[in-house]
C-alpha cells in the first residue's frame, strides 16, 4: 500500500504524528487507525465475495483486479488466444514505408503477386523495392500545376 513511502518521508510522518497527539495518545490512536484499516478491508473482502456469491458459478474464477485495464491487457497478451504476437510479427514497418513512398512518388511498389511490378521496378532503376533516402527529391518544375478541382474550393 505503501510502496512509495521513503525512509525520510516515514520519519517525517512519526515526527509529526507525535507533534500532533502528543506521546500519550499516539498509541490509542493508533490502535484506531488499524482498527478502522482492518474493519474496512473486512468490509471490502465481505462485499467481494457477496458480489462472487451473486455472480453465480460461472464467474468462480473472477478476480476484481482483472477489471483494471493494465492486468487485462497484460494476460490477453500472455494467452495469446488472438495471434497478436504473429500479426506482430508479420508486419514489416520498413517494407510498408517502402510502400508509401513509392506510391507517393509514383513509382510501383514491389508486389509479390504481380509480375508486371517487378518488370517495373528494374526498369525504374533495380532497387529492389528500396527507397534511397539520401537521394534529394525531384524539384517540380514552375509550370507543373496540381489539376484544379472545383468541389475542393
Amino acid at each position: 500500500m505503501f510502496n512509495d513511502i521513503g525512509p525520510l518521508e516515514l520519519v517525517t510522518i512519526i515526527v509529526l504524528a507525535v507533534l500532533v497527539f502528543g506521546p500519550d495518545k499516539l498509541p490509542k490512536v493508533i490502535q484506531d487507525v488499524m482498527r478502522t484499516v482492518r474493519k474496512i478491508r473486512e468490509f471490502s473482502e465481505s462485499a467481494k465475495q457477496d458480489i462472487r456469491d451473486e455472480l453465480g458459478p460461472e464467474f468462480k474464477d473472477f478476480e476484481f483486479e482483472d477489471l483494471n485495464p493494465k492486468t487485462f491487457i497484460r494476460k490477453q497478451l500472455d494467452n495469446d488466444e488472438l495471434g497478436l504476437k504473429e500479426i506482430r510479427n508479420g508486419f514489416d514497418l520498413k517494407k510498408e514505408m517502402a510502400e508509401v513512398t513509392d506510391a507517393v512518388h509514383g513509382r510501383e511498389s514491389e508486389a509479390p503477386s504481380a509480375s508486371s511490378s517487378s518488370s517495373s521496378s528494374s526498369a525504374s532503376g533495380g532497387s529492389g523495392g528500396r527507397v534511397d533516402m539520401t537521394k534529394k527529391p525531384e524539384e517540380p518544375r514552375k509550370d507543373d500545376r496540381p489539376p484544379f478541382d472545383a468541389d475542393a474550393t
